[in-house]
């Protein structure tokens, strides 16, 4: 029997070697800087996808092409068997007609980072290393990254996990959740914004001296390990949808680094049904300017109450311009809005008080533009990407509310632990010495 010929994958910025989906994945970055993609994106066929299988089983499909040739091949089912053990529910919401939730964070960490997280941290498992130092995931977070590869790696052998987030600009829970693990997970509170810390992880996984000392790869969306699964809740959400009422159905992504809505696209451009996809970005307006017509224009961050959409240079915009090379192709097949935070605080309030919808603020995005569509006139089936339970953002949400929020009782668990965050400099040269100094 002959072996199949992989998929290979090919850098951004097109000055690396192609490589299988296992060292793409084990890398996390490409030598050159750019980030991973397939050298073409697989075409898939709705029918061939089991109607009544699980999300695990909608992934295993999907994802085939991706793996085809390559030692993971094998082991995919079981991989998708591990990290997709809890739902994505899609439920209607009262107010308004042909309108929908997708809720994503009914994972150990209340956020839709669990998905990916899970996935990589299965992935990574199973691949050999040549070393016999401790493989060292580095992760910049706005918020719930974070928490999510810490779950998802901890206690696991032969894997440290080193989190990186701006000090101050999470919500106190977040800070919590993400120094709360110990063992093998270590978080750094960085005395600057998320794109600081984001700089500082791919400065260190592009250091090959620094390689060479300390075994690196990466746990944010710029891994296709963390990327190609956030397609599962997509696919098998379109899936059922199209099977239950015959058509496509429309996306409002709440977008930071691009990862949640690039999975989307690329489930769309792989022959799904999906129709149209929204972005929904807060006050930082890196993306709403560029699909305006303007230059594609990277900026510092700002503050804002959606704080893990807080990016002003969103890293799978390479992926993104990877996909459609063609700008005027791009901006008429994409939209992105800005939502300021006054608009994001009476959302919350308005939904609360007339539906008992309580949104987190990054889900309040996405809802605003919703009801704007529908005080346009427009009545196609939209559903809402609802990233992350509210009550992680109790500072915002619950002065809103005027009474405390139910807490997940997974989320609640970890935040009976202590925790502790170790202080940083947002610099280059600070991770590389801490790295350095902290060896395993």
């Amino acid at each position: 029997m002959s072996r199949i010929e992989p998929l290979l994958y090919t850098s951004t910025r097109a000055r690396s070697p192609s490589v299988e989906i296992s060292q793409a994945i084990a890398a996390g970055l490409a030598p050159d800087g750019g980030l991973y993609v397939p050298e073409v994106l697989p075409r898939i066929d709705p029918a061939t996808f089991d109607p009544r299988g699980s999300m695990a089983d909608t992934t295993a499909t999907l994802l085939a092409p991706f793996f085809a040739g390559d030692p993971l091949a094998d082991e995919l089912a079981a991989i998708c068997a591990e990290a997709f053990v809890f739902d994505a529910p899609l439920r209607p919401l009262p107010q308004h007609p042909q309108s929908l939730m997708l809720e994503l964070f009914h994972g150990p960490t209340s956020a839709f980072k669990d998905f990916g997280a899970r996935f990589l941290a299965a992935c990574l498992q199973r691949l050999p290393r040549a070393s016999g130092q401790p493989l060292t995931i580095l992760v910049a977070t706005s918020g719930d990254t974070g928490a999510a590869v810490g779950a998802a790696f901890h206690q696991r052998p032969g894997v440290r996990v080193v989190i990186l987030y701006p000090d101050g600009k999470v919500s106190p829970r977040q800070a919590h959740q993400l120094g709360s693990f110990g063992d093998n997970v270590t978080a750094l509170r960085v005395d600057g914004r998320f794109d600081d810390c984001q700089r500082m992880v791919k400065a260190a996984l592009n250091d090959a001296e620094l390689q060479a000392q300390v075994p690196m790869s990466s746990a944010n969306s710029i891994s296709l390990g963390r990327l190609l699964p956030q397609m599962s809740y997509y696919a098998y959400t379109a899936l059922r949808w199209w099977h239950a009422h015959g058509e496509p159905l429309n996306f409002i992504v709440p977008t930071g680094n691009l990862g949640n809505a690039l999975a989307c696209l690329w489930v769309r451009e792989m022959g799904l049904p999906i129709g149209e996809v929204r972005l929904a970005c807060n006050a930082n307006a890196t993306l709403a300017d560029y699909f305006g017509g303007a230059e594609y224009t990277p900026r510092d961050a700002v503050a804002t109450l959606a704080n893990a959409m807080d990016v002003g240079a969103p890293s799978n915009f390479e992926r993104l311009r990877w996909t459609y090379p063609d700008p005027s192709v791009l901006r008429r097949l994409l939209r992105a809005d800005c939502v300021d935070d006054a608009t994001i605080r009476e959302t919350i309030a308005l939904h609360a008080r007339q539906h008992g919808e309580v949104f987190c603020p990054h889900t309040a995005t996405a809802m605003h533009l919703l009801d704007q569509l529908r005080a346009a006139g427009d009545n196609a089936s939209w559903a809402v990407v609802s990233t992350a339970h509210a009550a992680k953002f109790e500072s915002v949400v619950e002065p809103l509310l005027g009474h405390p929020l139910d807490v997940p009782p997974a989320l609640a668990a970890m935040l009976q632990r202590p925790a502790t965050a170790l202080p940083l400099a947002a610099t280059d040269a600070a991770l590389h010495d801490w790295l350095l100094a902290h060896k395993a």
